[in-house]
């Protein structure tokens, strides 16, 4: 006997952001936290700019416009941080 499993969209419903987690609720009723510091620029804003945002592509994700950043639904379940972006030296001559 198979069993077929019918795989849900991955969708956000809704997201709560404290001074410690960002929070998401999944239309399927999932619920998953990932560390604030899982964005350099969510643990750097004001509370004001983390309750700013806009859920996008019909819950693909999430974008706080006060600080350009965007956080995919499908980050969120995978466990994809986004890590602050390295510095390039300066070529010396």
């Amino acid at each position: 006997m198979s069993t077929a499993v019918k795989l849900q969209e991955v969708r956000i419903k809704d997201v709560k952001v404290t001074a410690d987690t960002i929070t998401a609720q999944f239309v399927d009723g999932r619920t998953v936290s990932v560390p604030l510091a899982w964005s350099w620029r969510l643990s750097e804003a004001t509370p004001r700019q983390r309750s700013n945002f806009e859920i996008i592509g019909d819950g693909d994700g999430v974008h706080w416009p006060d600080i350009d950043e965007d956080i995919s639904a499908e980050g969120m379940i995978y466990g994809i941080p986004a890590y602050r972006p390295q510095k390039q030296k300066a070529k010396s001559k």
